[in-house]
Parts: C-alpha cells; sequence; structure tokens
C-alpha cells in the first residue's frame, strides 16, 4: 500500500495540539486495513522522523434516526503516533 494512502489527515483538536506540544504525540486518520508497523513506516516516510509507538483505535459512527430513516457514518480508525524526542512535525 502507498504511504499517501495509508494516512488521510491529521486531527486537529484542542487536544492533539496540546499532546503535540506537550508529549510529541501526533494524531492522524488512517485507513482502515492499515497496520501499525505500516502505518509507522508511513510516518517516516512522509515526514523525515522516527516513531517511538503506535497507538490505534477504531470510532464506530453513531447511528441517528432522519425524516428518511436511521443513517450512521463511516467507522473511521485513528493512530496516535508519538515520535522520538527532539523531532517534530509541521502542519502548517
Amino acid at each position: 500500500m502507498d504511504y499517501t494512502y495509508i494516512i488521510k489527515r491529521p486531527v486537529l483538536t484542542e487536544k492533539s495540539t496540546i499532546a503535540s506540544s506537550e508529549l510529541g504525540a501526533y494524531a492522524f486518520v488512517v485507513d482502515k486495513k492499515a497496520s501499525k508497523d505500516e502505518i509507522k513506516n508511513a510516518v517516516e516516510k512522509l515526514y523525515k522522523v522516527s516513531v517511538v509507538s503506535v497507538n490505534t483505535m477504531i470510532h464506530k459512527a453513531k447511528k441517528r434516526p432522519t425524516k428518511f430513516g436511521i443513517i450512521g457514518g463511516e467507522h473511521t480508525k485513528k493512530a496516535v503516533v508519538r515520535l522520538k524526542d527532539g523531532d517534530k512535525i509541521e502542519m502548517f
């Protein structure tokens, strides 16, 4: 799988920006089929940093009633990548 298909977009929330500045941990939305090793290699190749650990979680979409029936969003997979001390990713 190509590295650009594994990492879809960064997660930019208040909690993730605090974690990136204090702990060196960055959050990304990744492909659902990607393993931790593939995510680690993709971050190292795309951003030229060294990764210490990768934690993943699957966010299940909530179902909600509408006028046309019950609909639900798409399940997503999020990865929190912790970098070696001194490494940094510039988002913007």
